[in-house]
């Protein structure tokens, strides 16, 4: 059966504890944290406090978010990232996210790749030292200098790296960067969002547009999870909705709860 988790993005007006208790009563296998919300990490819990807290609801915290722009690699982002690692260890998280520059820099072919390999070949000793995976998400944006994840994959790969990094397959930017290839040996973790606009083009999607998954999604969530399934992979999918709608929620509970039903029920159809 499919495994659920919550990025804290999705319910970004709960507090900490509230998240946890929340993924845990949604019968979720872990959680995702970030350090792009208001409030900081952990709530200002320490991170072996907020670690203990997961694990005695049952829970994993499944990665730390996030080093951003990591592929625009300097002595600063070093810090930086070293910095998200010692959180994330003493939390007891199993990955940090890792995402690319989303500013139409650093886009040339042969340029984008160079400066992903200079990253990644960097992170990898200190993934090492703190025992964690880096989780590689590509942005479907057309301005992100990492769109697909084939060239992830191929960066990895080049630097026989795969004990230290994994793809995030996020469904809304897999459909942003045109589709293309599954990579489910290297997925770590799968984001879901729907969009359900229907006047918006894919082009012109963004982040604000990103709600829970129903039955009016236009970026083919279930078809996607279907695919992920057949093809082997059977790890956690996590929300990830950014939309000032779905934050507003009264009933947050609720409105995930009837996402996983209208998710689960889909692809039971698909199975049958």
């Amino acid at each position: 059966m499919i495994s659920f988790a919550l990025n804290h993005m999705t319910v970004a007006r709960l507090s900490f504890v509230e998240l946890v208790d929340l993924a845990a009563d949604l019968g979720c296998v872990g959680i995702e944290v970030r350090n792009d919300l208001p409030q900081p990490l952990f709530d200002g819990m320490s991170p072996e406090a907020a670690g203990a807290l997961i694990r005695s609801k049952g829970l994993r915290l499944l990665a730390v978010a996030e080093v951003k722009r990591f592929n625009d690699w300097s002595v600063d982002k070093e810090a930086e990232a070293i910095a998200l690692m010692k959180i994330a260890k003493a939390a007891g998280a199993e990955a940090v996210s890792l995402i690319p520059r989303n500013d139409n820099l650093g886009m040339g072919n042969g340029e984008r790749q160079a400066a992903l390999r200079v990253a990644l070949k960097a992170l990898h000793p200190m993934l090492d030292d703190h025992d964690l995976v880096g989780m590689v998400e590509p942005l479907g944006f057309e301005i992100c200098a990492l769109r697909y994840k084939a060239e992830a994959v191929e960066a990895i790969e080049s630097l026989n790296a795969k004990d230290r990094f994994k793809l995030v397959h996020d469904t809304f930017h897999h459909t942003l960067a045109h589709g293309g290839p599954y990579f489910p040996e290297h997925t770590g973790i799968v984001h879901i969002s729907g969009v359900a606009d229907p006047h918006v083009s894919v082009d012109k999607m963004t982040d604000a547009h990103r709600i829970l998954v129903d039955r009016a999604d236009r970026l083919g969530n279930v078809e996607q999870l279907a695919k992920l399934s057949e093809l082997g992979w059977n790890g956690p999918v996590s929300f990830e909705a950014f939309a000032p709608e779905t934050h507003a929620s009264a009933n947050p509970k609720a409105d995930v709860a009837a996402s996983i039903a209208f998710i689960r029920s889909g692809l039971a159809s698909k199975a049958a």
